[in-house]
């Protein structure tokens, strides 16, 4: 890992654990870190050797406190509204990875860090983590996706009421209102994030990677429509050799051996 850069990454056999790297500014989101995550996301997207990502902040105290307020603050509306694109499009490209995406939210996770963590697939949750989206505080909104984010994962009066409040809460809460999926003790955050990672990457890449279809397309669709495409993806899954393989391990009585083919 190079630790002058925004962000690092390691390997863990299948897993590629991606940090945050700006803890001075509580890990903020600037323009050299949206490019930097993109670039990594584009190499684990190609690499098949890559099973599932960790996505946690550097430090103990944030995930990701949100955008680079100094950054921001010097943009022009044209600038801000750029901005708000080339965010949503590499969360965009996070979510729509085809592979699993786990955060490991070690902290603040506030306006664009909340957002970046609800791109992810999973999400796990220090106890000692804030979530919100405080933008309404500062006279904006969220730009990189948290008003459509957060009303699908927690449900439309929810999500008013904490966009239009500005209001952060506690990991507790977040679990409770299905933001985040668990809630560990700080210091088994990582350890929680790289078991669950383990497990999924331990299984079938293709059916992993039609799964995550199903979830994000379909989550827009007409429940016809849904069914329709699932259905689809359901017939790619049974032409794999990883099928014929799950089911005859199954059979026999002995653990698969999957191959992403």
């Amino acid at each position: 890992m190079m630790a002058d850069r925004s962000v690092l990454v390691d390997r863990d056999g299948p897993t590629l654990i991606v940090t945050l790297n700006r803890p001075r500014v509580l890990n903020a989101l600037d323009a050299a870190m949206f490019r930097e995550l993109g670039d990594v996301l584009g190499r684990a997207g190609a690499d098949d050797e890559v099973r599932v990502l960790v996505l946690t902040g550097a430090g103990e105290k944030a995930f990701a406190a949100g955008a680079d307020l100094k950054e921001l603050a010097a943009e022009t509306p044209a600038g801000a509204r750029d901005l708000a694109r080339r965010g949503q499009h590499v969360f965009n490209r996070l979510e729509r990875l085809g592979k699993p995406v786990i955060a490991a939210i070690n902290g603040f996770a506030l306006g664009g860090g909340c957002e970046l963590a609800m791109a992810c697939t999973i999400r796990l949750a220090a106890d000692t983590a804030q979530l919100g989206q405080p933008e309404i505080t500062l006279g904006l909104i969220p730009g990189f996706g948290g008003s459509q984010r957060l009303p699908r994962l927690v449900g439309r009066a929810r999500a008013a009421e904490l966009l239009l409040t500005g209001r952060s809460i506690d990991a507790e809460e977040a679990c409770r209102i299905g933001l985040v999926t668990r809630v560990v003790p700080a210091a088994d955050l990582m350890a929680a994030a790289r078991d669950l990672a383990r497990t999924v990457a331990a299984g079938p890449p293709l059916a992993v990677r039609y799964m995550l279809a199903a979830l994000v397309e379909g989550a827009d669709m007409p429940l016809d429509q849904a069914q329709e495409y699932e259905a689809g993806l359901f017939g790619l899954a049974a032409a794999t050799e990883d099928m014929r393989e799950g089911t005859a391990a199954f059979l026999e009585k002995r653990k698969p051996q999957f191959k992403g083919r």
